[in-house]
């Protein structure tokens, strides 16, 4: 009797380890799409050289981050000579295990990848920057299906510019209704759908059957050019899928008719759309909304909005109104949401026209503190996991900061990641290393604009 409890505290500590140490990271934003790991055993503190570096694989220009699952990284790189690329990668080691391949050639301002895959049980999803968006067998390797969320809803393609004098590829030469910075769409499983943005005339927010590539349901089109990813967020205690749409971009699209953004829910069951709020001016809105708990939603965005907090009400013939709580341009973020750590926001507020750094924010629309430029934070990408943050500068910098609204409390950080120049008008904004980060098993992946690279960040 005695062995048999030995046996079987045995098992429930290696159990208890494995739900530790296992933890995936499989879609944008991990598990929950809020930048929140379940890691633990955090390292406190880094030698002077920085955090060990396990591994690094090389990769072509762009901003799409990795998933990882079941000991394996999964990052759509891209050739824009050639088209996109599956890449598959052992978590341990960094061996290349296997990638599939697919002809979409074409050039825009801001060359390269710009989307994370989703990963399940039994297939990687991804969508390129045209559009194409691949459902690939984990095990086979092939794809199983494929369809174009812009094409196929009366989208123009894409094909870049030849006259330079507009910039080429780098301007807004004429490409149609073709967005400008091409599709960055980071596709989300639901259920038995994937969803995700098409925002073609013909269509709005999209969900497919996961396993067959069936069209289940769409919405109309919900505005102007956008590059905003949909989330779920709880409402009322039910699922609603929330999307962020620009505003008219006055420089971009100067023709257009200029007309203000909004804010949209959607029934994650049948597309049916649930609420607008139609006071959002965000012309190029990225960053996807962020629950901000008890039927509050908050809009980031630069160029130059800031932020705005709206509340949904649910009224008692079971519509729904919404209402604003406050804007402010004091607090936002240009290419990722906001964290919400203990009732407050943290982002990194660097746009064209501001260089705010690391920005923390109440409930109440209240600045607690910021970092302009120093250290300056632009454009990089954060995880909260231990009750820490580890962020990226946007530039060279990886940092371990503990997240406090009294200041900034940094414990540590390292040069890590290089520059590489960019061409054409993209060479204004510096280095562009803002692809988001993925933890898992205590491994950070993170990638510049030459390489990914595997930092080990937990004991």
């Amino acid at each position: 009797m005695k062995k048999q409890i030995i046996f079987l505290s045995a098992v429930l500590l290696m159990l208890l380890s494995t739900n530790v140490f296992s933890q995936d990271w499989p879609q944008f934003l991990g598990p929950e799409r809020n930048s929140t790991s379940p890691q633990k055993n955090l390292l406190r503190e880094w030698p002077e050289s920085g955090p060990e570096v396990l591994w690094t694989v090389p990769l072509g220009i762009g901003y799409g981050g990795p998933v990882v699952k079941d000991g394996k990284v999964y990052i759509l790189d891209r050739n824009d000579e050639e088209g996109d690329k599956m890449c598959c990668f052992d978590l341990d080691s960094g061996e290349e295990l296997w990638k599939f391949e697919y002809a979409a050639a074409g050039s825009v301002m801001f060359p390269g990848s710009r989307s994370v895959p989703v990963v399940d049980d039994k297939h990687v999803y991804s969508c390129g920057p045209y559009g194409d968006l691949y459902c690939i067998d984990l095990e086979s390797h092939k794809p199983l299906w494929n369809v174009n969320i812009w094409t196929d809803f009366g989208g123009d393609v894409g094909n870049p510019p030849s006259d330079e004098t507009d910039g080429g590829a780098g301007g807004f030469a004429a490409r149609g209704n073709f967005p400008i910075w091409a599709i960055s769409q980071n596709p989300m499983i639901y259920g038995d759908l994937l969803v995700l943005a098409s925002q073609a005339p013909e269509a709005g927010v999209v969900a497919y059957n996961k396993n067959t590539g069936e069209l289940v349901w769409k919405t109309p089109n919900l505005g102007n050019e956008n590059y905003v990813s949909p989330t779920v967020i709880k409402i009322h205690g039910e699922d609603q899928i929330v999307m962020v749409i620009s505003s008219t971009n006055p420089i971009g699209r100067r023709d257009a008719p200029q007309t203000m953004g909004s804010i949209v829910g959607i029934d994650p069951a049948n597309g049916e759309i649930l609420w607008e709020f139609e006071g959002w001016e965000c012309h190029i809105t990225v960053p996807s909304a962020v629950d901000a708990g008890n039927n509050k939603i908050l809009a980031t965005g630069g160029y130059e909005r800031g932020a705005t907090m709206i509340q949904v009400e649910k009224n008692s013939d079971g519509t729904f109104t919404t209402k604003e709580l406050f804007t402010t341009v004091e607090f936002g973020d240009q290419t990722k949401p906001p964290l919400l750590i203990d009732g407050y926001f943290y982002a990194q507020y660097g746009t064209n026209n501001r260089r705010d750094g690391l920005t923390c924010m109440n409930m109440d629309g209240e600045i607690m503190w910021k970092t302009k430029r120093d250290p300056d934070f632009n454009k990089g990408s954060m995880i909260y996991a231990d009750g820490l943050l580890l962020a990226s500068d946007g530039a060279k910098k990886l940092y371990l900061i503990e997240p406090d609204p009294a200041g900034f409390k940094p414990l540590a950080s390292s040069e890590l990641l290089t520059e590489q120049a960019a061409e054409g008008m993209a060479s204004r904004f510096g280095t562009q290393n803002w692809a988001p980060l993925a933890l898992a098993d205590g491994k950070l992946l993170i990638r510049d604009q030459s390489r990914m690279l595997c930092v080990k960040v937990a004991e």
